[in-house]
C-alpha cells in the first residue's frame, strides 16, 4: 500500500507526529490499515451538497468498520443555477480544478484509495476525471436528487424560476407576481429534481461502475442514502485490498454503456463534454460522433423533467438505473463495477415496476435517443437534445439575430425585438471566447417563458441540462478560435435540419472567410484563472482537441 511509506520508515517519523497531532492514533499506522481519502464537497450554498457532511460521517464509519483509516478534506463546488447569468464562466474550469484538488491531496498524503462525495454539475465529472487520472482505488458517492414539491397535483422546483424570468421580460407577469411564487419552488436538499446535468452525471457514474447500484436515483432525503454512504466506505477498503482500480472498471465497454444509458434516458447535453473528458483521463477516446451513432440506434425510454413530466424520484420508484439497464440489457456490453458484480448481472437481476416511467424499448417515447450531433458550414459539430424539440422545429430556417451577451438578448426579449422564426446566435461563449463556456439557461428559458414557439438559439457556449427546445450548443470551432459562427450577421438565413443532422448558414465559404478577417473579439473582464483557461483552449475545440 502507498501509505506504508508513512508508517514504517524512520524518515517519516515527523510525518507520523504531524498526523497524530491532527488526531490519528498510533494504531492507525498499522501497515495493514489502508489510508482512505474522503473528498467531501460539502458546502451550505448548494442544495445538492448541504447534507453531504452527514453522508461523510457514514462513509468514515464504513471505512473504520472495514479496517481502514479515513482522512477527510474539502472539495469546492459551484452551483450552476446560482452562478448562471451572474458569473457562470468559472463553473466549467472548476471541473479541472476539482480533479487537480484530488490529485494534490491523495498523492501528497499517500492515500491508498479514496471516496468522492459529490452531487452537482462539475463536481462529479471532476471526481471521475481524477479517478481515471490517478488510477488509485476509488468509489463515487453521489448525494441524490431533490424531491419536487407537489402542490394541487403539479410539481414545483427551483429551476422553474428561469421560465418565470421570461414571462416577466415578456410582460406576461409582473416581477411582484413572480416573487410570490418563490416559496413553492423551494424544495430542500438534493440535486435539482429532473435529469439535469447533476443527475445525468450521477447516472453516468453508476453506469460506469463507479457508484453502488441505485446510488444515482436514491433521494437525498431517503434514509437509504446514509446506508449507501456506509456501504461505500466499506467497499473502498475492499477495493484497496483487492487492488481493483478505476481503469479496471472504467473500460471502453463501460463508457459505451454510459453513453447509451444517457442517450436512452434523455440526459443533459453537458454529458457530451464530460464523458469524453473522463474517458481521456482513463486513456480512452470518446468523441461527439460516438454519441450520435449510439443515439441513432437507441430508443428514448424515459421522459424526465425538463423534457417530460417525471422526476428522478419517479425513476427511483420504478427501479432506478438497474431497471433502465434491464430494459437495455440486449444493447449493453459487459463491464465490472464497484459492486463486485458486472453491469450485465445488475441488469439481469433488476425489474422495471412502471412501464410509463421506464418504458420497454418497443414502446419507447422516441425511436431514437436524446442527443443529435449536427454538422455543416457553421460547425464541425454541434449538439442538441433532440427529444426536447417540438416536431414543428425539427426542420427550420430563419434570419439570424446576433447577440454577444446574455443581457443584450434578455433586453431584446423585454423590448419585444425578437420575432417568431428568428434564429438567435450567441457567439464568443466558448471555453476560450467567454472564456469558460458558460451555460445559457437564462436566455433559453427566457425565450420559452416569453411564449416563443419558433425561435431557435445557436451558441458556441453550452446549455444547462434544464434547457428545452431548439437550442444548439457546443458549436465548434468556437468564434474566438476562428469558427464560422463568428462570421454570422443579423439577417443571414440559417437552416436547421435535425433529422438530417445539418446546420447551415446561407453563405459561401468564400464569404465566410472574408468576414472572419474583420471579426473583432468582444472585450471581456478576466480573472487570472479565466485568462489561463482562455490560453489553454486557444486553437482547440471545446473537447480539448
Amino acid at each position: 500500500m502507498r501509505s506504508k511509506v508513512l508508517k514504517q520508515n524512520i524518515e517519516t517519523l515527523p510525518h507520523r507526529a504531524l498526523m497524530m497531532s491532527a488526531g490519528l492514533k498510533k494504531e492507525d499506522f498499522d501497515p495493514e490499515k489502508p489510508f482512505i481519502g474522503v473528498a467531501n464537497s460539502y458546502n451550505n450554498i448548494i442544495p445538492g451538497h448541504i447534507h453531504l457532511n452527514q453522508l461523510a460521517l457514514e462513509v468514515k464509519r464504513g471505512i473504520r468498520d472495514a479496517g481502514g483509516v479515513p482522512l477527510e478534506w474539502g472539495v469546492p463546488g459551484v452551483c450552476d443555477g446560482i452562478a448562471m447569468f451572474v458569473e457562470m464562466r468559472l463553473s466549467l474550469p472548476s471541473r479541472e480544478h476539482i480533479a487537480d484538488n484530488i490529485e494534490i491531496m491523495t498523492l501528497s498524503h499517500s492515500m491508498d484509495g479514496w471516496v468522492g462525495i459529490t452531487g452537482c454539475d462539475k463536481i462529479t465529472p471532476g471526481m471521475l476525471m481524477a479517478a481515471g487520472r490517478l488510477n488509485l482505488p476509488a468509489i463515487i458517492l453521489t448525494g441524490g436528487p431533490m424531491k419536487a414539491n407537489i402542490i394541487e397535483g403539479r410539481k414545483h422546483h427551483p429551476i422553474q424560476g428561469f421560465g418565470l424570468v421570461g414571462e416577466v421580460k415578456a410582460g406576461k407577469m409582473s416581477a411582484a407576481e413572480a416573487e410570490k411564487l418563490l416559496p413553492q419552488m423551494v424544495c430542500g436538499a438534493g440535486s435539482c429534481v429532473g435529469l439535469y446535468t447533476a443527475n445525468t452525471m450521477a447516472v453516468v457514474a453508476e453506469v460506469l461502475g463507479m457508484s453502488l447500484s441505485k446510488c444515482s436515483t436514491t433521494l437525498a432525503v431517503d434514509p437509504l442514502k446514509k446506508k449507501q454512504a456506509y456501504e461505500s466506505g466499506k467497499s473502498i477498503v475492499e477495493l484497496v485490498k483487492k487492488d481493483i482500480r478505476p481503469k479496471n472498471i472504467m473500460t471502453g465497454n463501460a463508457f459505451a454503456n454510459a453513453v447509451r444509458v444517457d442517450i436512452a434516458m434523455g440526459g443533459s447535453t453537458n454529458a457530451v463534454l464530460h464523458i469524453p473528458a473522463i474517458a481521456r483521463e482513463a486513456g480512452i477516446d470518446v468523441d461527439a460522433a460516438v454519441f450520435d451513432k449510439i443515439s441513432r440506434e437507441t430508443p428514448n425510454i424515459c421522459s424526465i423533467i425538463p423534457a417530460g413530466t417525471h422526476e428522478m424520484a419517479d425513476i427511483d420508484s420504478a427501479g432506478g438505473i438497474p431497471a433502465v439497464l434491464n430494459r437495455l440489457q440486449a444493447m449493453l456490453k459487459d463491464s465490472p463495477t464497484v459492486n463486485g458484480i458486472s453491469i450485465q448481472q445488475i441488469a439481469g437481476k433488476a425489474e422495471a415496476t412502471d412501464d410509463d416511467v421506464i418504458r420497454p424499448t418497443d414502446k419507447a417515447y422516441h425511436p431514437a435517443g436524446g442527443i443529435a450531433v449536427l454538422t455543416g458550414n457553421i460547425a464541425n459539430s454541434a449538439i442538441i437534445k433532440q427529444t426536447a424539440v417540438g416536431k414543428e422545429m425539427l426542420v427550420h430556417s430563419g434570419p439570424a439575430r446576433v447577440f454577444y451577451t446574455e443581457k443584450a438578448l434578455l433586453d431584446a426579449i423585454e423590448a419585444q425585438q425578437i420575432n417568431e422564426d428568428d434564429v438567435v446566435v450567441l457567439p464568443f461563449q466558448g471555453p476560450a471566447g467567454a472564456p469558460g463556456m458558460p451555460e445559457m439557461l437564462t436566455p433559453t428559458d427566457a425565450l420559452k417563458g416569453a411564449g416563443y414557439k419558433k425561435v431557435a438559439l445557436i451558441t458556441d457556449g453550452r446549455f444547462s441540462g434544464a434547457t428545452t427546445g431548439p437550442c444548439i450548443g457546443h458549436v465548434e470551432m468556437e468564434a474566438y478560435n476562428g469558427g464560422a459562427i463568428g462570421a454570422i450577421k443579423d439577417g443571414d438565413v440559417i437552416e436547421i435540419d435535425i433529422p438530417n443532422r445539418k446546420l447551415q448558414v446561407q453563405l459561401s465559404d468564400k464569404e465566410i472567410q472574408a468576414r472572419l478577417k474583420d471579426v473583432a473579439v468582444p472585450e471581456r473582464k478576466l480573472t487570472p484563472l479565466l485568462d489561463a483557461y482562455r490560453q489553454k483552449y486557444a486553437g482547440l475545440n471545446c473537447y480539448g482537441k
